[in-house]
């Protein structure tokens, strides 16, 4: 389980708690139909945005999200010189024995592709479309909860609309204001929270799985070609090695990046 999102959330959901009440009470903050109209209508207003298929995916992508990634980049870059320096030694047709055991099928597809003599051009163009049409399905997703993060604040402020057009229609009553007030603007306070606490987490930790997804096919493509062209293991090695370099600094600069906006 990747710590760092529930600890995250776990923080920024306990210090509003606490200093709520710290200043006030808990029970002002709880109120049904301010829960209602911002919990039920972003998620209407997701499911009018996107197929049906998809948004049966949520409790699938949030589970997603919150597991600690168990891509290795150095481990695929040390099976990628293993292959390179069995070529090297013994000739392309020498993988055949290893791709039964190879578990990604990306990995699989790729030297099978070599073995069968294709072009490395043609190598290149097919590896490089299922890693622009798997980028292409990971971003969907993530703006799934993107979209949630934009909706989740709108409708706190319809339901902080809703409660000033009622406490304006009741103005004869003027003991009943400040009550009605703090109940509309509750509902924003809904919407903030689940924006920022639920929606742009996930969201976030989706596109940076993404990244990093993204990363490790490019480095398995890389290796493929440089295979299939011969390349000394060390210099294969020392290439692949860079890709391991930018994917910490994207991390960082991701992560300074999020820590930024909140």
């Amino acid at each position: 389980m990747n710590i760092t999102i529930i600890m995250g959330m776990g923080v920024a959901a306990a210090c509003t708690i606490i200093s709520i009440v710290m200043d006030g009470n808990i029970a002002d903050f709880i109120n049904g139909p301010s829960i209602f109209v911002v919990v039920g209508g972003t998620f209407g207003a997701m499911i009018a945005n996107y197929p049906m298929e998809d948004i049966k995916k949520l409790m699938t992508l949030v589970k997603f999200a919150i597991q600690k990634s168990d891509l290795d980049l150095n481990k695929q870059i040390d099976d990628i010189v293993d292959m390179a320096n069995i070529a090297r030694k013994n000739g392309l047709l020498a993988l055949e024995d290893k791709v039964k055991d190879m578990e990604d099928p990306f990995l699989r597809n790729g030297v099978m592709l070599i073995l069968d003599g294709t072009d490395p051009e043609l190598v290149k163009n097919v590896m490089e479309t299922s890693v622009y049409f798997m980028d292409e399905r990971h971003s969907k997703y993530a703006s799934i909860f993107f979209t949630g993060s934009s909706l989740a604040p709108a409708f706190g402020m319809i339901g902080t609309l809703i409660g000033l057009i009622n406490m304006l229609t009741r103005l004869d009553d003027p003991s009943t204001l400040g009550p009605a007030m703090a109940v509309a603007l509750v509902t924003t306070f809904y919407g903030v929270i689940l924006a920022n606490v639920l929606f742009n987490p996930i969201a976030n930790q989706l596109k940076l799985k993404s990244q990093n997804e993204q990363i490790q096919k490019d480095i398995i493509i890389e290796g493929i070609l440089s295979i299939q062209d011969g390349e000394n293991p060390r210099v294969i090695k020392d290439k692949l090695r860079a890709f391991v370099a930018d994917a910490d600094l994207g991390e960082a600069e991701a992560q300074s990046a999020q820590a930024g906006g909140e």
